[in-house]
Order: structure tokens, then sequence, then C-alpha cells
């Protein structure tokens, strides 16, 4: 038991170290502190999202941006039938792993979020499905919030 305990004081101690180091290295990046003046989005979803994105700029529109997240519903209907085919597999699973994430924490912060997931859960929709709906419009939405930051950099 002790070894486990002195295992995880130094685990914890590696992570508080790593986390000192994200905190150095984005301490002056806009996009950076923009995500995490987010309530719900923290340090690690903010890096990982901005490795992962780099500029919002390269996309033309939020849904291609959702795509590269692979946030995006996949259409799997044919003929008559019509058929849910749960998110599309291209793009990072690491980035779209973290927006998940995050989108469950939105919908628990932020009434807007709270609302829409409330909403398509009362229709029978599963809690999954429901985050990965509200992770898709905050993306979307996050597209256009992220252009309005690189437009204040490029004037400044």
């Amino acid at each position: 038991m002790d070894q486990h305990l002195e295992d995880l004081e130094r685990v914890c101690k590696k992570i508080k170290e790593v986390e000192a180091r994200m905190e150095g290295a984005t301490a002056k990046d806009n996009v950076v502190q923009k995500l995490m003046s987010t309530k719900g989005v923290g340090l690690v979803t903010a890096v990982v999202m901005r490795a992962e994105i780099g500029s919002f700029d390269r996309f033309c529109s939020g849904k291609q941006l959702a795509r590269y997240c692979a946030v995006t519903p996949k259409n799997a209907s044919s003929g008559k039938r019509q058929a849910d085919g749960g998110m599309i597999k291209a793009g990072s699973l690491l980035l779209r792993s973290m927006i998940i994430e995050a989108a469950h924490r939105l919908a628990r912060y932020q009434p807007k979020w709270e609302k829409m997931k409330a909403d398509l859960k009362s229709k029978g929709k599963p809690a999954s499905v429901a985050a990965g709906a509200v992770a898709n419009r905050w993306v979307r939405k996050l597209f256009w919030e992220m252009r309005e930051v690189s437009e204040k950099e490029a004037a400044a």
C-alpha cells in the first residue's frame, strides 16, 4: 500500500510539472486563453485543441472545422431507410474525445448547452448522442469566436 501511495504522489507531482510547463508555453497564446475562458474547458482540453487544430483561419466554415474534429454525424441512410450511423470515423480521435468530454462539461456548466442536451434526451436520444450534438454545435460556434480572436491579432 505504501508503494502505491508513493507512486501516486510521484504521478501527481509529475502532472503538476507538466501542467506548469503547458501553462508557461501557452501563457501568451490568445487562442488557448480564449478557450480556457469558456466555463467547462480546462488547460488540457485547450492545449490539445490548439495543438490539433492549429489556426482556426485555415477552415472556411464551422461545418468544415466540425468535420475535421470528427464531431459530425455520419449518414447511413439508403433509399427509404433512415439510419443514424453515429459519428464519422475520419479525423483525430484524440481531438474528438477531448471535445466530447468538453461537451459533457459544457452541458453541466452552461444553460444553453444544458437545455440542448436535455431537449435531445427528452426526445429519446441517448446521453452520448446528445453530447455529440452539443459538441458539433459548440465547435461550429467556436469557429466564429476564434475567427474574431484571429482578426483582432491580425489588426494589432
